[in-house]
Order: C-alpha cells, then structure tokens, then sequence
C-alpha cells in the first residue's frame, strides 16, 4: 500500500533531519545524485556502442565527447566531498546493494520478462508470427 510506504520513509527522513547535521545530508544527497548522473552518462556511451539499433527519441549532441565529459565533471565534484561523506555513501550502497541481491533480484519483474521473452524470441520466426 502507497500509503505504508510513504509513512515509512517520511519517518524514516524525519528521524534523519532530527539527528544528524544539514550540511551532512546535503553532501549525502549531492554524492548520490552526481554518482547517479555519472552512471547516466556512462550508460548513453555504453548503449550506443552495445545497441546502435535501438530506437532513440533524442540523440546526445557530440556523440561520447558530452558524457565523457560529463562523467569527469561528475567525479571531480565527488572528489571535492569528504571522507566522512564518503564513508556514508559507500555505507549505504553496501546496504543497497545487500537487499537487492539478498531480496530483489530474485523476484525482479524484468528478469522474468527476459525469461518470458527468451521464451518467445525462440519459438516465434525473425519475421514474425504466421
């Protein structure tokens, strides 16, 4: 239920803003959204190298120059960040990553929809169905 879940979380924020110093959570918040945007952009190289065919509603403009160079800025600006920060990003990517492969992996909706389209791409001809 949406309702849980966003009283979870707003207890969860709200306890994190009684204890612990703004300008801590604000340098927490700005590691994860730079890491987030460096992924991004390393993504936009990646899947126009591994996928050239899939279709695109927008194009990048000067081709892998602009993510490259996004994704130096993006760790240039993280190395800025103290150890302190540090320690609490790779705190809770350690955390994230333990519940995903402990909980969310196993029941991904995406791993059975590529399961389920393994199935069909094997079954129904290049050209279509018949």
């Amino acid at each position: 239920m949406p309702r849980a879940n966003t009283l979870m979380v707003s207890g969860f924020i709200a306890l994190l803003a009684a204890l612990v110093p703004l300008g801590s959570l604000a340098d927490a918040t700005s590691i994860g959204t730079l890491f987030a945007f460096g992924l991004v952009n390393i993504a936009v190289v990646v899947l126009r190298r591994r996928r050239p065919d899939m279709p695109r509603t927008f194009r990048v403009p000067w081709g892998p120059v602009l993510p490259v160079l996004g994704t130096v800025c993006c760790a240039y600006t993280m190395a800025s960040l103290g150890a302190d920060t540090w320690a609490a990003f790779g705190l809770w990517m350690a955390v994230g990553l333990g519940i995903y492969f402990c909980y969310g992996i196993h029941r991904s909706k995406l791993e059975t929809a590529t399961l389920d389209t393994a199935v069909l791409e094997t079954t129904i001809p290049k050209d279509g169905p018949r």
